[in-house]
């Protein structure tokens, strides 16, 4: 492809400009992006859209991409959580209404294998600010704040990018001066995976109801003793860090990650039997004390939210 046309399709597919880049590490990037159009009106904890071209070049060292089924003026989308960095360039909470900002902000990793070769991550960490990009116009999800009230205690868990929209939401709540109980906790594999670190420590300066524990897999000095976050559940140490009781009936979890730290069950719709995975994950430790898991196709709202990130 020559580089004329692969200018024409950028002018014909993308939407967007890249504004604000940030890369923790080399497989970490927080990116906000101005589109085009108003953003429309959405919630903290929803989902975009972002989508680059096949054209486009890819990062050193990714899975190579089988040529026979490529198609180089295909468009790669994919539905990422929005984030948010919670403190402003002044070091103070975000003073816009973020859900009419001119920019969204995502939390990506790089994915360097998977089952089939990654098309869309090793694109997007080849951009850099200015740079346009492919934005989608709707925002939806059911992952949101609405079920919340003002005392209840809330719990953001997490593993890795799955932090992204508990960031908006925290952020919302703290907005909003909520009075009850809040913790965040983010397991990942090394210390430097935890993008918002900074952000986060200085939030349990500043807000007495805010604890947040950052737990990795792979550091030296945690790899012969893991602790997950179905550990701190089992062990009780969720509940003396959070200095709440982990309640039903005033308190809310959130989840975003990995699969296996989520569990969701397959449920009998006739019946409402749950059928958990193989491994153990956090709804069913809380499903034994009395928790209840949503059910979007049932429109049956309960106390444990999540969104299946991967």
């Amino acid at each position: 492809m020559t580089s004329a046309e692969s200018d024409e399709l950028r002018r014909k597919h993308y939407n967007g400009t890249v504004v604000y880049l940030d890369k923790p590490h080399s497989d970490l990037m927080i990116v906000r992006v101005k589109p085009d159009f108003p953003i429309p009106a959405h919630k903290p904890g929803q989902y975009g859209t972002l989508g680059m071209g096949q054209w486009e070049p890819r990062a050193l060292g990714c899975q190579d991409e089988d040529p026979k089924i490529s198609d180089e003026k295909k468009l790669i989308r994919r539905a990422y959580s929005i984030s948010n960095s919670v403190l402003g360039d002044h070091g103070m909470l975000m003073d816009i209404d973020l859900a009419h900002a001119p920019w969204l902000e995502f939390y990506i990793v790089l994915v360097r294998e998977a089952e089939k070769a990654p098309a869309l991550t090793p694109r997007l960490f080849m951009l850099t600010q200015g740079d346009r990009v492919f934005l989608g116009e709707k925002i939806a999800g059911h992952f949101t704040l609405d079920p919340v009230k003002p005392t209840d205690a809330v719990l953001f868990l997490s593993t890795g990018t799955g932090e992204a929209p508990h960031n908006y939401m925290l952020w919302d709540l703290l907005r909003r001066g909520h009075q009850g109980r809040i913790l965040g906790a983010c397991c990942v594999r090394y210390r430097r995976d935890l993008g918002y670190l900074a952000i986060q420590e200085e939030l349990m300066r500043r807000f007495a109801n805010y604890v947040y524990l950052p737990l990795t897999t792979r550091e030296a000095t945690t790899v012969q003793h893991k602790v997950y976050i179905q550990d701190l559940i089992t062990s009780g140490e969720l509940e003396e860090r959070l200095g709440h009781p982990l309640d039903p009936t005033s308190t809310h979890v959130f989840l975003c990650g990995n699969p296996k730290m989520i569990g969701v069950p397959a449920i009998d719709r006739a019946t409402g039997k749950m059928d958990f995975p193989t491994t153990t994950g956090v709804v069913e430790l809380l499903s034994k004390r009395q928790f209840q898991i949503d059910q979007p196709g049932l429109k049956l709202v309960g106390n444990i939210h999540y969104e299946e990130y991967w």
